[in-house]
């Protein structure tokens, strides 16, 4: 295991603190290739399942993203996923039932997992890299134990296994607190910015940048996740709440190089699960940056985008 703990930066790409705090504007190009990227659908088992590529359209693997809980494609943060597509095509796309894919959300991991195995073999993908984020990254894990032939690299952010044993008192969630907030029936900026991003000056300012650049896309959140489908997503997470029913024994099995990263303080999932889990890979890379939560990857845009980057590569 090679462990990182990232440099402090200023949150949103590198920037003076100063200009971080005044907003995105300057950070993320007017036309955004993720903002402006079309929604197109494919059709897998009989559902209209809606997927966009960003990036070069030369052939080259794609970096698939799995989307978090209750997340969509418009979720995603342009200025990371611009950065990233610079290289290599990005491949995301909405699950069955989700938000713009028509049919019935899955009703347990392996479920979720061989949906995004038959999207990408609906697409004529025979192997990709992986980024999944929070619940994605749980997913990723899954599909990579259960179709190891068709993830190169894996990247598992925000995320874990299920039931880690031995997490720190400090470490332990208050699920009282939280998970009230993130089953809320719809999330305001505050609730995203209380489960996302740290309590500081800077952590928060850079958790506002990152809601501000979700609004460059002209039909953003059109269609959102229906209760059904995030109560399946929660149905299937709670499954691995158990020592028996755990991913993290089954890590081992994973022989893909993977990157682990996460914010210093994750209150959605345990910044500790990524220590544990990157203990269990056999190879992979932990990366922990400061002041930062759950939407790490948003706040660290630039820095996070170099480090994807540079594992892929």
């Amino acid at each position: 295991m090679l462990l990182r703990l990232h440099p402090f930066r200023s949150p949103a790409s590198g920037m003076p603190l100063s200009s971080a705090l005044s907003g995105s504007q300057a950070a993320t190009p007017a036309a955004s290739p993720t903002a402006t990227a079309p929604t197109q659908h494919v059709l897998v088992d009989g559902q209209q399942i809606a997927y966009r590529v960003i990036g070069p359209e030369k052939p080259g693997l794609p970096l698939l993203l799995l989307n978090r809980f209750r997340g969509t494609m418009d979720h995603w943060d342009p200025l990371l996923i611009d950065l990233i597509a610079a290289h290599r095509p990005v491949l995301m796309f909405d699950q069955p039932g989700f938000a713009r894919s028509s049919g019935s959300a899955p009703t347990s991991l392996p479920a979720f997992a061989a949906s995004a195995a038959q999207t990408l073999a609906a697409l004529g993908h025979g192997q990709v890299d992986v980024l999944g984020f929070s619940m994605g990254g749980t997913v990723a894990l899954q599909l990579t134990l259960d179709y190891p032939g068709l993830v190169r690299r894996l990247i598992v952010a925000g995320s874990g296994p299920g039931f880690v044993p031995a997490v720190p008192a400090a470490e332990q969630t208050v699920a009282s607190e939280v998970w009230p907030v993130a089953t809320k029936p719809v999330n305001d900026e505050q609730d995203f910015l209380f489960l996302f991003f740290e309590k500081t000056l800077s952590s928060q300012a850079a958790g506002r940048a990152y809601l501000a650049r979700l609004q460059q896309r002209q039909d953003a959140f059109a269609k959102q996740v229906e209760a059904a489908a995030w109560q399946a997503q929660l149905t299937s997470a709670q499954a691995l709440g158990t020592e028996a029913s755990s991913l993290l024994p089954r890590l081992a099995h994973i022989r893909q190089p993977v990157l682990v990263a996460n914010g210093r303080h994750d209150i959605m999932v345990s910044t500790y699960a990524s220590y544990a889990m990157a203990q269990v890979l056999p190879n992979a890379r932990l990366v922990i940056y400061p002041d930062a939560g759950h939407g790490f990857l948003f706040q660290y845009a630039q820095s996070f985008a170099d480090e994807v980057q540079r594992f892929l590569h």
